[in-house]
């Protein structure tokens, strides 16, 4: 359970907070002396949604509630997102949103498009949107797409300068650029063309021109094939592989294919360019052939020596693991470059077979999980 604004200098702050976490199973509810009228909108708040973790085990509600005690039927769902929204921390309510959607199941939420274009649209809301979508009402597919573009362009707007900056331009110090981005900026020259005007009685350099690099752009003629598995445990990066592909897309000079697997194989370069109608097409869940797919993407490599292909994936091979490893190794003795993502979001928390990444490894992938960011340098470096 999330945890909501404490203040370590109350008396009663440790059971206060035992007295939140437990909610309607506290053993001696607090008195009105005790929680004042926030507590009780936070307790009311947590106990509309992580109640529902009782009753999912069968316990019966307390008779009679207790002195604080507000059953959940008095909040509507939008009421609770609402209320929420105001109680708790940005990142908090966000957590709650999803689990509100994707652990407890709170359809009210997605009955009302006005509701649903309410909250706040995060790679968590997608993510719960996209599971559940094939139980949407037809009426609210136009909702749901206005909250993965929402979400899409949240992500894009994050991550787009650092695949520009890498795979489109390096800092050239003997050009000046009118450009003024941060990630340009020349601190050396810039303290030293302004040295002159060090005020001494301030002790202050005062910046009458600050300096910045140009970029050279550059000529990559390079593909780089993105094949992706679109099994549930992957969703966070299958987002966030539309993105990429998205933003890659719509640089000059790097070819993008998009290719998404379960025990078949979809390509979806067609659409690479377009995140939120990919995110709105894969199929989440079944089984996994990896090998099938690769191989796939093998036949889509003409120029080897130019490809980046990017395995992405958990490496939970549902297939007999011969096909996989002599793709591999086909591809890394034709010089392919080759990286295995284990993970491709924010968090970079994978979850994977060790024991395939490794023989992976062994026939010549880099195995890695990788952040957004980091893996916009790596492109980069192995573009050189």
């Amino acid at each position: 359970m999330p945890s909501p604004e404490f203040d370590d200098t109350r008396p009663d702050e440790a059971l206060r907070r035992w007295r939140l976490i437990l909610g309607r199973y506290a053993a001696q509810p607090l008195s009105h002396a005790q929680f004042d009228a926030g507590d009780w909108k936070l307790d009311q708040a947590l106990e509309y949604l992580y109640g529902r973790e009782y009753d999912g085990r069968g316990l019966a509600r307390p008779a009679g509630g207790g002195a604080g005690s507000l059953d959940p039927s008095q909040l509507r769902a939008i009421d609770w997102l609402n209320r929420s929204r105001e109680l708790f921390p940005q990142d908090v309510f966000e957590r709650m949103q999803t689990q509100a959607i994707d652990r407890y199941q709170l359809t009210d939420l997605l009955k009302d498009p006005a509701v649903l274009r309410s909250m706040d649209p995060t790679p968590g809301l997608a993510k719960a949107l996209l599971g559940m979508r094939g139980r949407l009402s037809v009426g609210m597919r136009d909702a749901v797409r206005e909250v993965i573009q929402k979400t899409v362009d949240e992500i894009t707007r994050r991550l787009k300068n650092d695949f520009v900056n890498a795979l489109v331009g390096r800092r050239n110090r003997q050009r000046r650029s009118l450009l003024k981005n941060a990630q340009n900026f020349d601190a050396r020259a810039t303290i030293a063309a302004n040295l002159k005007h060090y005020s001494a009685e301030r002790r202050q350099l005062v910046i009458e021109r600050p300096l910045f690099n140009a970029r050279v752009k550059r000529n990559l003629p390079w593909d780089v094939v993105l094949c992706v598995d679109q099994s549930g445990s992957m969703m966070d990066s299958v987002i966030y592989s539309a993105v990429i592909a998205g933003i890659m897309s719509s640089l000059p000079a790097v070819r993008v294919k998009l290719v998404v697997f379960d025990t078949s194989v979809v390509d979806l370069t067609h659409l690479a360019h377009d995140p939120v109608e990919v995110l709105l097409t894969v199929q989440l869940g079944g089984g996994t052939d990896i090998g099938r797919a690769v191989h796939y993407c093998e036949s889509l490599i003409a120029n080897p020596q130019r490809t980046v292909f990017t395995l992405i994936s958990d490496f939970e091979e549902g297939a007999a693991p011969g096909p996989l490893l002599s793709a591999v190794a086909r591809m890394a003795e034709a010089r392919v470059k080759l990286l295995g993502l284990a993970a491709l979001d924010e968090g970079a928390n994978p979850v994977y077979d060790r024991q395939m990444a490794q023989r992976l490894a062994n026939k010549g992938m880099h195995v890695a999980a990788l952040t957004p960011t980091h893996f916009a340098q790596w492109l980069a470096e192995v573009m050189e």
